[in-house]
């Protein structure tokens, strides 16, 4: 395949400018197929031997289309990833609005036709699921019209196109439209600039350090050159392209990771590069993304002192948006202790235990020590990576309706037979209450609190070779269970009352 590349050219003296390619969001309502979409665009577009190691790189990838490079940012779709999609529609140059047929306009599409108006960004509408029965294009179009989106033949100037991100019929041409707007758009960067861009996410990793993925609008980005947001500042030390692959520089509009950055900065933040970068002066606070979480803040009697981790900064502010949407429906006082990136520690339960707070996780694990300290301690861990589970359990911590106490639970200490889910062979120990048999059970991951995977059964026990019905506190028995996950060591199996 041919792939055309703009050369800069020198005009007395001076570099012209060069042609960028299109950085695209793909937003709309959760289900409506922007995942879908996406996979489909990257498998077709990327070679089979490369898209393998997109996942462990940026929320980002480059793609070519026609002989020409297109950049998809990728956004969350949760309601609790709002700001995060804001910013990904202000980073990006064009939006597709994925709207299916079959549904029309729902209230994550009225969210994100409101922010690529405020953000002021072009974009063209997918009508997706065009191959489903019971698909409307007509009643698509209609509700598109009256949430003010006027489309072309329709009194107004919006491009769609009717696609099956399943099937990919329509997808070539919507891709077209794409490199078309980009044209209108006439997108240029300066070869000569320092880099500048935007900030995707950013993480902790525990052998590689702190790890940004980030997106070049301008300049060239080098390796060695000094990076510098508002809040956050260091060298780049390594960097990858969004394949994983290191790289010596990279141009716009290309998705990178860097490492290199003393701290975590927050996602969304412009960055800048090169040897005129300056360190951002320190005001003594972190922050999620635009909301300030202060850091040891004293802990209030009548209120829910929380201690908030996640496994990414992203995570964090979505982590810190549900809590608040808990918030207004349990109608008590939040008081954020603590904010922060990386796995649950034991110094995280001994500053919970000290002030008196709960801890909540996302989206990242509870270190061996962590959950020993808060066995012992009784501090409440709640943790999830599935921000819909998350925010139920939160919400029924805080409610104090979390549901029957524990009539027996058992901690699995050894895995015996699982080549059946249904019939999977334990050994553990009963820890609270009586374990019975023939009961149902919550699978629970981590420290006790955390919320469920799922829900098993139990089939039989034994006690060394007998069969036995019920086992009491501190009892070691093999289980025979039916459940819908394979269980794992240190899990506990919680029968509820």
């Amino acid at each position: 395949m041919h792939m055309t590349k703009a050369t800069p050219k020198k005009i007395s003296g001076k570099i012209e400018s060069a042609q960028r390619p299109p950085i695209v969001v793909v937003m709309g309502h959760v289900d409506h197929g922007k995942t879908t979409l996406l996979d489909y665009i990257r498998k077709a577009n990327i070679a089979a031997r490369e898209a393998g190691g997109i996942t462990q790189a940026t929320a980002a990838y480059e793609i070519v289309h026609g002989g020409r490079k297109i950049t998809f940012i990728d956004t969350p779709g949760h309601e609790a990833f709002t700001a995060m999609r804001s910013r990904g529609a202000q980073a990006a140059d064009l939006a597709i609005l994925v709207v299916a047929a079959d549904e029309g306009v729902k209230p994550q599409t009225k969210e994100a036709i409101k922010i690529i108006e405020e953000s002021k960004t072009p974009f063209i509408v997918a009508l997706n699921k065009i191959d489903k029965t019971g698909g409307n294009i007509d009643k698509a179009r209609n509700d598109l019209m009256a949430a003010g989106v006027l489309l072309e033949g329709y009194g107004g100037n919006v491009s769609y196109h009717g696609i099956s991100a399943k099937t990919g019929e329509g997808v070539g041409e919507l891709l077209d439209l794409i490199l078309l707007a980009a044209d209108l758009e006439n997108l240029r960067y300066d070869p000569a600039a320092g880099a500048t861009g935007f900030v995707l996410e950013a993480k902790r990793d525990p052998k590689r350090g702190i790890e940004a993925s980030v997106i070049v609008k301008d300049g060239i980005l080098h390796r060695g050159d000094l990076i510098a947001t508002k809040t956050a500042h260091g060298k780049v030390k390594i960097l990858e392209n969004f394949l994983g692959r290191i790289a010596q520089d990279l141009e716009p509009s290309s998705p990178a990771i860097v490492i290199g950055f003393e701290t975590i900065p927050n996602v969304g933040e412009e960055f800048t590069a090169g040897d005129a970068t300056k360190a951002p002066a320190v005001n003594g606070e972190d922050s999620i993304g635009a909301s300030p979480v202060r850091r040891f803040a004293k802990p209030k009697a009548n209120a829910l002192n929380l201690i908030l981790k996640a496994g990414d900064a992203g995570s964090l502010e979505a982590l810190s948006t549900v809590l608040h949407g808990v918030d207004r429906k349990g109608g008590k006082e939040l008081n954020l202790i603590e904010g922060s990136v990386g796995d649950i520690t034991d110094g995280d339960v001994r500053h919970a235990q000290a002030t008196q707070a709960a801890i909540i996780g996302f989206k990242n694990r509870v270190e061996k020590g962590a959950k020993v300290l808060a066995d012992a301690q009784e501090i409440t861990v709640i943790t999830s990576d599935i921000v819909y589970d998350l925010a139920d359990a939160v919400e029924e911590f805080f409610t104090g309706t979390r549901g029957p106490a524990a009539a027996g639970e058992l901690e699995v200490l050894a895995l015996f037979n699982q080549e059946k889910l249904e019939k999977q062979l334990v050994g553990g120990r009963v820890g609270n209450g009586t374990f019975r048999g023939k009961a149902s059970f919550d699978i629970v991951r981590g420290p006790l609190g955390t919320a469920p995977l799922g829900q098993g059964k139990v089939i039989g026990l034994r006690e060394r070779k007998d069969e036995i019905t019920s086992a009491e506190a501190g009892r070691e028995i093999g289980a025979l269970i039916d459940a819908p996950v394979a269980v794992q060591v240190g899990d506990h199996l919680v029968i509820r009352k």
